[in-house]
């Protein structure tokens, strides 16, 4: 049985009014650990425990993290989960409730990274948070669900850290025959390696995080997001930190659900409809993220 669920696929009739178009919401911000990280990170956790790990090793501040700690409790392995300095004690508590072992390390994601590089043994599994084709794989089922459920888009808009999610996607309209459908892949200013890979045509290393959405936080995306430019037409947007924000206390209002300022960004699309220039079905993949209250995001609207 895989550790993801099949979430549920809506039509927002309050977000398709504002917005002039058929605006659709693929809800994996009810994923079981809070977002679609587990379709991927679940796929690889199942192929690793097939293969006799002992251990998961994780390097994430927040939501892959997470979806390793709760993979591992599910099949009764071991989790270590290495998360940088940035990290907020909410997400700490949510890794040590799914009975992960927690070790605060660097300033950085790519410091904590290469901490957990070097823990790993012959008897575990690394989890890498977005650049394994494991990963893509499983977050490609995304699209099989919305395939299965008979709805085409005309065009899929999410949001980008460090391209697991982007990647997966375009692994799954391709398997789908819908290699025509563009893709609007959003982040915030501050966060954006996808977009700075777009302008030089490769990827490359942004100087630093500056973000309130710390879940996009990848400096540098990984070479497959890269690749999918090549292959699928690929729209690269930036909003404003204030924009996800805002987004996310909108879409608390008008669905009553909670997302990080991470899903904001591709859900700002929809609340600036001037931003998207599309019509028809438009297909906005709610990704999640459990690690954000509305408090903090309050908070972070007000700074």
């Amino acid at each position: 049985m895989a550790l993801h669920i099949n979430t549920p696929l809506l039509e927002s009739r309050a977000l398709s009014e504002r917005a002039g178009y058929s605006v659709w919401l693929k809800l994996d911000a009810l994923q079981p650990p809070g977002s679609f990280k587990i379709r991927g990170v679940g796929h690889a956790c199942e192929v690793h425990h097939a293969r006799g790990a002992k251990r998961f090793i994780s390097s994430s501040g927040g939501n892959a993290g997470l979806a390793v700690a709760y993979a591992g409790r599910v099949l009764a392995v071991p989790v270590t989960v290495v998360v940088p300095q940035t990290t907020t004690q909410r997400a700490q508590d949510l890794l040590r409730l799914e009975q992960a072992e927690v070790i605060v390390h660097g300033a950085s994601w790519q410091e904590a990274n290469a901490l957990a590089q070097t823990l790993v043994t012959d008897a575990d599994a690394f989890i890498h948070p977005f650049d394994d084709p494991l990963l893509w794989t499983g977050h490609a089922t995304l699209i099989d669900e919305v395939a299965a459920a008979g709805l085409k888009p005309d065009a899929v808009v999410l949001s980008v850290g460090g391209g697991g999610l982007l990647s997966g996607m375009i692994e799954g309209l391709h398997r789908n025959g819908w290699q025509d459908v563009p893709v609007y892949a959003v982040e915030t200013t501050g966060a954006a390696s996808f977009h700075a890979a777009v302008q030089a045509g490769e990827a490359v290393e942004i100087a630093a995080i500056t973000s309130v959405a710390t879940s996009l936080g990848a400096k540098r995306v990984c070479e497959q997001a890269v690749a999918s430019l090549r292959d699928h037409r690929i729209h690269s947007i930036v909003v404003s930190d204030a924009e996800a924000l805002d987004a996310c206390e909108q879409f608390l209002s008008d669905h009553r659900v909670l997302v990080e300022p991470a899903c904001g960004a591709a859900l700002a699309l929809a609340y600036h409809p001037e931003k998207l220039q599309v019509r028809g079905k438009v297909l906005f993949i709610v990704c999640g993220g459990a690690t954000a209250t509305l408090e903090q995001i309050r908070a972070w609207a007000k700074a």
